[in-house]
């Protein structure tokens, strides 16, 4: 496939909810990096809180206050946003340092979290939760992998029902309900639906015209 035609499968992508509340905030996220940027407050110690606060919610996850972390994780989850927003804003190159750690750490993040639904099911001592909870973690992993290893080849992969904006939507609506056990099994099935939609995306980028 040539570049005329790799430019045209990334154009027929459809925005995703990611996109979608990045533009619909943008009226709150802008003053705050504005003010942050004034101080040149580092998107890095954005980046690191925002791993470090995952520990918070995997706790609560783990004595079973699914509600108060989902209102956890729902007001203090957008740091992810700030950062990225943080960086563009003081100028940092698109694939520095600063772009691998945040990816780097969003991935360590989402391990912290399931841990915490890991160790809830544990003390249930319910095995097939504790299989779904499996299932669910390493799809979410093979989800951003997919993409990463995709755009270290040059390719784009930013496709799919649950990216990470989507998974955490999921697990916030579920826990609010105080049903975590849906939101897993939902995150089980789609996560690995997600990642071969995204392999499938990727082999038509590459497959001869």
């Amino acid at each position: 496939m040539n570049q005329l035609e790799s430019q045209k499968v990334t154009s027929q992508e459809k925005p995703t909810l990611t996109d979608f509340m990045r533009a619909k905030t943008f009226f709150i996220v802008d003053p705050v990096v504005t003010f942050l940027a004034r101080y040149r407050f580092s998107p890095d110690t954005l980046t690191v809180m925002g791993m470090f606060f995952h520990f918070f919610f995997a706790w609560l996850i783990t004595i079973g206050q699914m509600q108060w972390a989902a209102v956890a994780m729902f007001f203090l989850g957008p740091l992810d946003a700030f950062d990225g927003a943080l960086a563009r804003k003081l100028g940092r190159e698109k694939g520095g340092f600063g772009a691998f750690l945040d990816s780097t750490l969003d991935r360590f993040a989402e391990i912290i979290l399931f841990g915490g639904f890991i160790l809830y099911y544990v003390r249930l001592e319910n095995e097939m939760m504790l299989a779904v909870a499996y299932i669910a973690i390493t799809g979410s992993i093979m989800v951003s992998y997919t993409r990463a290893r995709a755009e270290a080849l040059g390719l784009n992969a930013k496709i799919g029902v649950l990216s990470r904006v989507e998974r955490y939507a999921v697990m916030m609506f579920f826990m609010v309900l105080n049903l975590p056990h849906i939101a897993l099994i939902i995150l089980a099935i789609f996560t690995y639906f997600t990642a071969f939609q995204r392999m499938y995306h990727v082999w038509k980028q590459t497959r001869p015209s």
